[in-house]
């Protein structure tokens, strides 16, 4: 198609489709040799051609393969395709869960570094001693909030307190808010019944 880029928004929607489609033909392919190989692999193994540490390992790599793929079937709501915005906000208990939020945030940066994705941190308020008070993480890539949208929630660790001077158990909080980023083309569905109105008036002069 000659006019194909004229619309940039549109070719680049068409070929997300394209390659989502590579990747279901790839993935069966792929685990279709997987398989025929292990079922050759066990008669290697009586041949004395491959061991059985060999293998086993292959067998694992399929079992893994197999997991991946349907992990990615289970992620098909349109959100889960989009990128998003993490956002960490320590909760009670002062340095302590500032702390433990500031390690969440590293987790979750390398977590991201490892699956390729790409981050920037939008909004980072540090902690009055240590740690910080929260962040906002923007994470870009293929399915980035289908994988992180488990995450939404209080986290929350228990272990012996490094600040404080009488080694005692300390437990933080910390809250984590996983949102899908919205492209500029995407239909927001507002429902009537999710609309709630309320009246307020002012009780005294100047409100």
């Amino acid at each position: 198609m000659p006019n194909f880029w004229d619309d940039q928004k549109a070719a680049e929607k068409q070929m997300r489709k394209v390659k989502e489609l590579h990747y279901w033909i790839d993935s069966y392919e792929d685990i279709e040799k997987m398989v025929n190989e292990l079922k050759l692999g066990f008669d290697f193994v009586k041949e004395g051609l491959v061991t059985e540490q060999e293998l086993d390992e292959m067998y694992q790599k399929t079992i893994e393969r197999f997991e991946d793929v349907e992990l990615r079937n289970m992620l098909r709501r349109e959100e889960d395709k989009l990128g998003a915005v993490l956002k960490i906000n320590s909760g009670a208990g002062g340095t302590e869960s500032q702390d433990w939020a500031q390690m969440l945030m590293r987790m979750y940066l390398r977590w991201c570094e490892k699956h390729g994705y790409k981050t920037s941190i939008v909004h980072l308020v540090e902690g009055d001693e240590a740690g910080i008070k929260s962040v906002t993480i923007q994470v870009e890539g293929d399915l980035a909030y289908g994988y992180l949208k488990s995450e939404n929630g209080v986290h929350r660790l228990v272990r012996v307190s490094p600040f404080d001077a009488n080694a005692r158990r300390q437990t933080s909080f910390a809250a984590l808010e996983v949102m899908p980023e919205l492209d500029d083309d995407s239909e927001i569905e507002i429902r009537p019944e999710d609309i709630e109105m309320q009246a307020c008036r002012s009780s005294g002069a100047g409100g």
